[in-house]
């Protein structure tokens, strides 16, 4: 019987990721559970929705009762919980939809998990894997230059997202030691590429440029983060679903540093280079660069050791931060249409028309 993996939050920018590599290298049945919120777009998922393995239900994680049928009806062998509000500005702006979705969907989630796991017969109980996507933001800010976080930083989050993560975190683990569900855990670092919603940093700094817009930079530019590809990303999630020890955690990172200054200007060298034909009234992209008030409680520095990935399971990121970028920026040019339906808002319009959940 070929498995079923339930993805929660899959049209989101790293789930579709996970989504697409699911459909295209392994042949597991997918389910994707998604509330369809301002970042969910299923048109991400356009190359793999007419797979007959692709089932989506536009379903809220703190939903028990809908939570329930699914896993009756699809009796999944694994969950990858990566349904989240992720935005640390809109956390900031108002932080109870961090808290309704991170922190109680997360419990709603869980509790579900637990029905239907504990009436697993034992072989299947045992196999059953229950698998978390988190940040590193959990861990807070760190000092020394050559400092980075491990699976055993102490946690210290520093904005209400960050800390509504951090609560998701405990949560999984409370359910893995209290009862005994079988689950991993995975943090990772800022992750960019295709699909990502343009409020981010590295689209936001793409799509204002071809508009000529400003180009805002938090403080003086210096936050320093370490960039991790999406399908990098992905990749590394599998390995750890399909390989990783239970109740453990694994650190995933793209040993990419960066300072937020570097990556705008990092960006603006590609376009001139890939989009030449500047707006009109631009005579250098880098000329809009414009410095604003820093972010409240803006941590400095992000880097993670993701040695125990590597040693443990294999995994090392493909893509280098400068090949990456290039295939992101090159991907912005190339799809004008993913990009202007959500600027335009016309993204959210047609999604009744694309649901697909039989």
């Amino acid at each position: 019987m070929t498995p079923c993996i339930l993805v929660t939050g899959g049209a989101g920018f790293i789930g579709s990721a996970v989504i697409r590599e699911l459909l295209t290298q392994t042949f597991c049945v997918v389910v994707n559970v998604d509330k369809l919120t301002y970042a969910g777009n299923l048109e991400s998922l356009a190359s793999v929705s007419d797979s007959p393995r692709y089932h989506f239900y536009p379903i809220d994680i703190c939903d028990a009762a809908a939570l329930d049928k699914v896993f009756a009806d699809f009796k999944p062998a694994a969950v990858m919980h990566l349904a989240a509000e992720s935005h640390v500005d809109r956390s900031i702006d108002g932080a109870a939809d961090f808290i309704q979705t991170n922190v109680v969907g997360t419990y709603s989630l869980l509790e579900a998990t637990r029905r239907y796991w504990s009436g697993l017969p034992e072989e299947k109980r045992v196999a059953f894997r229950f698998h978390h996507i988190s940040t590193d933001e959990v861990y807070g800010d760190l000092e020394g230059t050559d400092d980075l976080f491990t699976e055993t930083t102490s946690y210290s989050p520093s904005s209400p997202y960050s800390a509504s993560k951090a609560s998701a975190d405990h949560l999984v683990r409370a359910w893995s030691r209290t009862y005994g569900m079988p689950i991993l855990v995975t943090n990772c670092s800022n992750n960019y590429g295709p699909y990502h919603f343009p409020e981010k940093l590295i689209p936001h700094v793409i799509l204002n440029a071809l508009s000529g817009k400003p180009l805002p930079v938090y403080g003086d530019g210096s936050q320093v983060r370490d960039w991790l590809y999406v399908e990098d990303h992905a990749r590394a999630l599998l390995e750890v679903l399909n390989r990783g020890t239970v109740g453990e955690t694994y650190n995933i990172g793209g040993h990419n540093e960066q300072r937020n200054i570097e990556v705008v200007k990092a960006i603006c060298d590609l376009l001139e280079e890939l989009a030449p034909d500047r707006p009109e009234g631009v005579d250098a992209y880098e000329d809009l660069i414009t410095y604003v008030k820093d972010r409240p409680g803006h941590d400095r520095r992000y880097a993670i050791d993701a040695s125990k990935i590597q040693r443990e399971l294999g995994w090392v990121p493909v893509e280098t931060f400068e090949s990456g970028l290039r295939k992101t920026v090159q991907w912005y040019l190339n799809h004008p249409e993913w990009w202007q339906r959500i600027l335009s808002g016309a993204y959210k319009l047609d999604r009744a028309g694309t649901v697909k959940s039989q």
